[in-house]
């Protein structure tokens, strides 16, 4: 799957750009038709610790799927996405596979 990181407001070190694509490819794992996935990472500039935004949107035929997290840290952030990822994949799998 071709993964694009957009980082804004900063620079992305190649540990994070090498988490966010190990995490997007397991995606395959649930739906087999994924595209490809667009992350946005960006930090808020506010006093509170949780200011790391991770966006992530998946191209799957027909759709596009977009998921949103807030946490302390990226990694963190992504983790949530790509599991809310998993579970919406899932279930656009169960509701398609009775038409294939």
């Amino acid at each position: 799957m071709k993964v694009n990181v957009h980082a804004v407001n900063f620079t992305v070190d190649g540990k994070l750009l090498d988490f966010v694509q190990e995490r997007m490819d397991k995606l395959e794992k649930y739906y087999d038709k994924v595209v490809s996935a667009d992350v946005f990472l960006k930090v808020e500039k506010t006093s509170e610790k949780e200011n790391k935004i991770a966006e992530v949107k998946i191209n799957v035929p027909g759709d596009d799927f977009m998921v949103k997290k807030q946490c302390k840290t990226f990694e963190e952030a992504v983790e949530q996405s790509s599991e809310s990822l998993e579970r919406l994949l899932q279930k656009r799998k169960e509701k398609i596979s009775p038409y294939i």
